[in-house]
């Protein structure tokens, strides 16, 4: 590739720096999304790149996982952006949730085997917004086994897959700062949650639908906000991954991060989205 000429607009890719948030679909995985993106952004530049090399041509990275089955806002890092994805993992996250009474999963989602069915019909909205306090403010949670997380480098997830046996991660201590009631048509059940760090909003459903001696499964999960990112703002939706949208989009979003003193500072009018970080 030794003196290749690059055009303008892989000059400006190139110098793309920052963070900036697209909207994940339901189905792929981030990693996937994040794939899909690069891929759209070298063709634009009109980068020729042979299949596995494209990683190292250009530096991006997600600020948090999604899982497959749920949408919403994906932070993305490029260029020196990508050494502020760190702090987004620890940052506080807006979820709404639609869980699911009376069924359990094994992967505590839509996307997995029932495990077990309980009546549902003597629970009242007042009995689930009574249940929703027990699990607000700091507490302990144990991760699902169908999760990211690793044992021995690799994922729990694809270990439950081959069907080695797995056992479940201890509790560990979790941040919500808020949870409400949405919605209550039996079965389901719509939340609003905002957490810290290392929260599962499927373990959430499933802790609620044990609370309640039945049992709940998450049917539908969509992040609405990451650190200052919303979905309504900031999320680009794939008609706009191009890098001239990317480039207006970093611009805006940069503003938005606390404590960066080349960026401008954050407008005090929004004193609620300097909670970055939780840790």
């Amino acid at each position: 590739a030794g003196g290749v000429v690059l055009g303008k607009s892989a000059d400006k890719l190139f110098s793309l720096s920052g963070l900036f948030a697209v909207y994940k679909p339901k189905g792929p995985t981030s990693a996937g999304v994040l794939n899909l993106l690069k891929e759209r952004l070298l063709a634009e530049a009109g980068v020729q790149t042979n299949g596995n090399k494209r990683s190292q041509v250009l530096k991006m990275g997600h600020g948090g996982t999604l899982d497959s089955a749920a949408a919403g806002v994906l932070v993305v890092g490029i260029g020196k952006g990508t050494k502020m994805l760190r702090t987004m993992l620890a940052g506080s996250k807006k979820y709404t949730a639609i869980g699911l009474l009376g069924k359990a999963t094994d992967t505590l989602d839509a996307t997995g085997k029932v495990t077990e069915e309980k009546p549902y019909d003597q629970i009242t909205k007042g009995d689930l917004e009574n249940v929703l306090q027990k699990f607000t403010g700091d507490i302990m949670q144990v991760p699902p086994l169908y999760s990211a997380l690793k044992k021995d480098g690799e994922r729990l997830s694809t270990l439950m897959k081959r069907g080695e046996a797995v056992e479940a991660k201890p509790a560990r201590p979790v941040r919500v700062y808020s949870l409400s009631l949405r919605q209550f048509q039996p079965p389901l059940f719509t939340l609003d949650v905002e957490c810290g760090g290392g929260f599962y909003v499927r373990s959430l459903v499933s802790d609620i639908g044990k609370e309640l001696s039945t049992c709940a499964t998450m049917q539908e999960l969509t992040r609405t906000k990451h650190g200052p990112f919303t979905l309504e703002e900031h999320a680009l939706y794939e008609d706009k991954w191009t890098i001239d949208e990317i480039a207006r989009s970093l611009e805006h979003c940069m503003s938005l991060l606390p404590g960066e003193p080349s960026h401008k500072k954050l407008k005090t009018e929004h004193p609620s989205e300097t909670a970055v970080s939780c840790e």
